[in-house]
């Protein structure tokens, strides 16, 4: 099972809370979309099978390509791989873009999987972390794509924004079960450095939640999601059953991915790759036929940790089994006390030699990640 990831760096303005590649000028956006084509024929070989099991384009903001430009993508895609009939095919929207000509026109298209980045229901909200939609907006998009027929929709919430309680979240949280979409992902705000938000925290103009209060709504969201049928199946993604990411399950399991455009990374179990995190240069190197990226070879413990950190973040655990068969590495002769500790203490459970982290233990995952990482 093979997947290809499309990074569409264009945005209509710069949401406060983002450190992901992108460009709020369209002006070469078309140039963009040329090169990614060219990079679809130049990386047709990346991956060991050519058959295609999940399309994902991300951001930036996709649903900001015209219908010609989604097109011209899907044409040299189906040109050089062979798309399966049931392929999972996703595109993140913003609220703002799905009028009901632009839901329409993605209708026409092979998606069949809105990713619809909504964040918030409360507008003080989505104003500091300036976006550019409205709460009634977020509400009226994913109806019309209900309407139009789109079924497998999934929505981004954030957590954690500074608030005087937990209200806002709370109705946050109503409101996204009220709208019966079956998969959720929700994300605690995050303070990057080289963001708006991380500028302000610099200068003492923001003050972000205490960990205390992040931690209470993610216990909040836990709880809620459970409530109301859906299953958390990674730490921040829920989905009723059967309407799992397929795309994302597989690289939280290690499955082989190709990424294309600005930024996008790749990955063949083996080695990773990060293409240049800039338009110009990105555009430059594809005019010459080469691929702009720097390649890092995985030694096995690389490959391990790989593993650890994301099958450790899924419902389904880390197979302690494959990391000692596949990569050559005992996690319990390497770090049996510290897991008999975190065992003890309630944050994960070892069934099957498979180990997994409790509600309690994902509040932690990161930390506990980086304690079994395997050194040199």
């Amino acid at each position: 099972m093979t997947g290809i990831y499309i990074h569409v760096p264009f945005c209509k303005q710069a949401c406060h809370y983002c450190d992901f590649h992108f460009s709020t000028s369209m002006r070469r956006k078309h140039e963009v979309v040329q090169a990614i084509c060219q990079e679809i024929i130049l990386q047709q070989n990346y991956l060991s099978s050519r058959e295609l099991q999940t399309i994902y384009l991300g951001g930036g903001t996709p649903s900001l390509l015209t219908a010609t430009e989604l097109d011209k993508i899907f044409t040299t895609l189906h040109q050089h791989f062979t798309i399966a009939a049931d392929a999972e095919i996703t595109l993140e929207a913003n609220p703002d873009d799905l009028t009901a000509a632009k839901i329409n026109e993605l209708k026409q298209s092979p998606v069949n999987r809105l990713s619809i980045g909504l964040q918030s229901f409360h507008d003080p909200h989505l104003r500091l972390m300036n976006r550019v939609h409205s709460a009634n907006e977020s509400l009226a998009s994913v109806q019309l794509a209900q309407d139009s027929g789109f079924s497998n929709i999934t929505v981004d919430l954030i957590y954690g924004i500074p608030a005087a309680n937990h209200s806002i979240w709370a109705k946050d949280l109503e409101q996204v079960v009220a709208l019966q979409v079956p998969h959720v992902s929700a994300y605690a705000l995050t303070i990057e450095p080289k963001t708006a938000l991380g500028n302000w925290t610099k200068k003492g103009t923001f003050i972000p939640s205490e960990d205390e209060f992040v931690a209470t709504q993610f216990e909040m969201l836990l709880t809620h999601m459970q409530t109301h049928g859906y299953e958390q199946y990674e730490i921040s993604n829920f989905a009723q059953p059967g309407w799992e990411s397929r795309h994302n399950s597989n690289y939280w399991k290690g499955v082989p991915y190709l990424g294309l455009g600005p930024s996008a990374h790749s990955f063949n179990g083996s080695s990773r790759q990060y293409n240049v995190a800039n338009n110009s240069q990105y555009l430059a190197a594809l005019s010459q036929n080469k691929i702009p990226a720097t390649v890092e070879t995985l030694s096995l413990a690389d490959q391990a940790n790989e593993y650890l950190m994301t099958t450790l973040r899924t419902i389904w655990g880390c197979d302690l089994n494959k990391i000692k068969n596949t990569f050559g590495f005992d996690l319990q002769q390497l770090h049996g006390n510290y897991l008999s500790r975190i065992i003890q203490k309630g944050m994960a459970q070892l069934e099957n030699n498979t180990l997994t982290l409790t509600n309690q233990g994902k509040l932690l995952a990161d930390q506990i990640t980086l304690d079994l990482f395997i050194a040199e």
